[in-house]
């Protein structure tokens, strides 16, 4: 029996709104790069991912600072301050008319010549995406995210450090592959050493003992900023939470779900 060709799913991801590119409102499709910059020749480059509620950036100022330190740690050179972003990002959340939406702010490296010598990309690019943007469905979300641990590690003081959130995102699309083909929503990575670091688009908290853990970026966790507010709040709230120790004798490991 001959194979029947299978259907690809259509994407809805594409954004239908206006992005902010290197100084100026422009629609998606003027919204483009060179074929010979970096960050899609090589991944060279960092980005943020935020939320905006009722058109306000949540927590804003925290994720600018992040994008600095990721800038700084690529040795990119800034090409517009922290006042500019953040004035742009107002403009796109403006622009989008959406009260609850997704954005992603990303620097590349620029138009450089073929290799990846940094030395003659001179102008960065710097683009805001709105997007309307869900990991998963609201009925998922209610029933309870399913999971399987990842072969795929996240390799601890091996290469760049994992709180700069650069482009190169290639060990989080292999572990969500795995994910899809498993049939399940998410994926958890480990790190070289068996410990827990983050799901392949997420930190990762857990319920022991009553207390709230989550990984050190030490493991390889991301330093995020929701991470961090939910730190900040539990307390608030009377509820123990805490970043886990990985020493020897206190160390929680999962094994992969096969």
């Amino acid at each position: 029996m001959q194979a029947q060709p299978q259907t690809q799913p259509k994407c809805h991801t594409k954004t239908k709104y206006s992005c902010w590119k290197n100084g100026e409102l422009v629609s998606a499709d003027q919204a483009v790069v060179s074929i010979y910059d970096h960050g899609l020749l090589y991944g060279d480059g960092c980005f943020e991912g935020l939320r905006f509620y009722h058109r306000h950036p949540f927590r804003l100022d925290r994720h600018l600072a992040r994008l600095r330190r990721s800038i700084s740690a690529l040795a990119i050179t800034a090409p517009y301050t922290d006042d500019t972003l953040a004035e742009a990002v107002m403009a796109c959340i403006a622009s989008s008319g959406m009260g609850d939406g997704y954005l992603r702010i990303l620097v590349t490296r620029g138009e450089g010549d073929m290799g990846l010598n940094p030395r003659n990309c001179t102008a960065p690019n710097v683009f805001i995406i709105p997007a309307s943007l869900s990991l998963v469905s609201d009925e998922t979300r209610r029933q309870g995210v399913s999971l399987i641990t990842s072969s795929v590690k996240r390799a601890v003081g091996t290469g760049l450090d994992t709180r700069v959130k650069s482009l190169n995102y290639l060990h989080s699309v292999l572990a969500r592959a795995q994910a899809n083909a498993a049939g399940v929503d998410e994926a958890i990575l480990l790190n070289q050493f068996g410990h827990v670091a983050e799901c392949s688009a997420e930190n990762i908290f857990v319920v022991r003992e009553g207390a709230l853990l989550t990984p050190p970026v030490q493991d390889g966790a991301l330093e995020g900023i929701t991470r961090e507010t939910l730190l900040e709040l539990a307390p608030q709230q009377g509820l123990e939470a805490r970043v886990y120790s990985t020493e020897p004798d206190q160390s929680y490991r999962l094994n992969v779900i096969t």
